[in-house]
């Protein structure tokens, strides 16, 4: 088996809380070397960075997922700058935008998705996206955060981010790969009757894909409804073979170099 690599990971979700060691252990059991955890608030983004450093194999994100937006106050940004710039931070993230659950009003989350993209630009540290229903407001500030960093020659323009679990369209697709975005793909690719994510994921190269689970939601077959784990990730790497027609070990080697590349965490451990 390839050595394979979690790119999106909730494990500071009280979900795991009573049994991370033992969700760690199955996830190196079955090849997982790399995960990578996001924060959706300050709490989990602190929580994220705790695991990381008590975990070599694991790496945190830091930010406030759009859902969490009416939290945000003056002094929410301060604290994100200052996590952003611990060691085993390498993303500022999940942030993005959300009009599917509107759990926040639109234009504060378009506010709090435009600091956050600021504070990377800052930082000098990849984004990960979220969005649902929102694609068009989400690419127009890309675009302008994309516009500024060229400007200035910054080396984040030519690897921005990824766009995780990502379920737009084609042209969607290939307009972010064009820009440098990395496309997150997760476990529903497996489902059976995914048959539209599965035509996309074919038109998508994999130089272009990173694997997630984003446990503890959104398991593959055939663990669907239950929770979901990074041990479960070579069923993405399995699905996303079969659909390129290539050997599961190359899916899994070079999606983990694509993690590298974007998240800079070096070599395995």
């Amino acid at each position: 088996m390839g050595s394979l690599t979690d790119t999106h990971c909730h494990l500071n979700l009280t979900t795991f809380q009573d049994d991370l060691a033992d969700v760690l252990e199955r996830a190196q059991e079955s090849g997982v070397n790399r995960i990578l955890i996001p924060g959706i608030d300050l709490a989990t983004s602190r929580l994220a960075v705790d695991i990381a450093e008590r975990y070599p194999q694991v790496y945190a994100a830091v930010g406030v997922h759009p859902s969490e937006a009416i939290a945000w106050d003056d002094s929410t940004l301060l604290e994100l700058e200052n996590l952003a710039h611990h060691p085993r931070v390498v993303a500022i993230g999940e942030i993005g935008l959300d009009y599917y659950r509107d759990h926040a009003p639109r234009d504060l989350q378009r506010k709090i998705f435009h600091e956050q993209l600021e504070l990377a630009f800052d930082a000098g540290l990849p984004v990960s996206i979220h969005n649902r229903l929102a694609f068009d407001d989400l690419w127009t500030e890309l675009s302008g955060w994309l516009a500024r960093m060229r400007a200035q020659n910054s080396a984040l323009a030519a690897l921005p981010g990824v766009l995780h679990s990502f379920d737009g369209t084609i042209s969607q697709g290939i307009q972010a790969m064009q820009n440098g975005f990395f496309l997150g793909i997760s476990g529903p690719v497996t489902f059976k009757n995914a048959h539209a994510r599965q035509a996309l994921v074919k038109e998508i190269p994999i130089s272009a894909i990173l694997i997630e689970t984003d446990a503890p939601f959104l398991s593959p077959d055939p663990y669907r409804g239950r929770r979901n784990e990074p041990a479960y990730t070579g069923y993405i790497v399995k699905k996303i073979a079969a659909l390129h027609q290539m050997e599961f070990d190359a899916v899994a080697q070079e999606t983990a170099i694509n993690a590298a590349r974007l998240f800079a965490w070096g070599a395995e451990i």
